[in-house]
């Protein structure tokens, strides 16, 4: 399986950055195939222009600026996200990228006004998540992240595929004991995706 791995996070000695190697090494002793795009490390542009605004709906043209990051998307089977949440969201870098990626015409279609998926070569979705808060804090403000991978992506990928949702919530109070558990849970689950 062709597995898209995004990974947004700018430092590159982070815990972040840990979960995303051990993300990939999972996925690779499973056998697949990684397309592993490190958005920071790409420089990818989150910022949607004017003329990315004006053209959003022109397809396929809305589609040129980003050809590259949609052909990625387009080819893969399975999408594995791997980000901290920053503010009960994803980090702009990562929220430009949906914004500007996850086109009309890729990511899904308006047919008679309802939206209709697109990405039905999707058939796996995950997300590796790290939250500074305790959990109960983040179901108080409705979890956000987890409903955009929930919810929104998974509306947008083959029906009924499944989705796995892992995260480490009160980093800001965790301990090493913590952060190797969840670790060696990211490695493990992938190792089995």
């Amino acid at each position: 399986m062709r597995v898209l791995v995004l990974h947004a996070h700018p430092d590159d000695s982070s815990y972040g950055a840990a979960l995303h190697r051990e993300t990939v090494a999972g996925l690779e002793t499973a056998g697949h195939t990684v397309d592993n795009c490190n958005l920071y490390a790409e420089r990818f542009d989150p910022v949607m222009s004017y003329q990315d605004r004006i053209g959003y709906y022109e397809i396929p043209d809305n589609r040129r600026a980003v050809e590259n990051y949609v052909r990625r998307l387009e080819e893969a089977n399975a999408l594995v996200i791997v980000s901290p949440v920053w503010t009960l969201g994803f980090p702009a870098i990562l929220k430009g990228y949906f914004d500007r990626v996850w086109l009309p015409g890729v990511a899904f279609a308006l047919v008679n006004g309802r939206v209709r998926p697109k990405l039905t070569n999707i058939t796996k979705l995950a997300a590796v998540m790290t939250y500074g808060a305790p959990r109960a804090h983040t179901l108080l403000a409705g979890d956000p992240p987890r409903k955009v991978v929930k919810r929104l992506l998974r509306s947008q990928i083959r029906p009924m595929a499944p989705v796995h949702y892992l995260a480490h919530y009160n980093m800001d109070r965790s301990t090493d004991w913590s952060r190797a558990r969840f670790l060696k849970k990211v490695k493990d689950r992938f190792a089995q995706f």
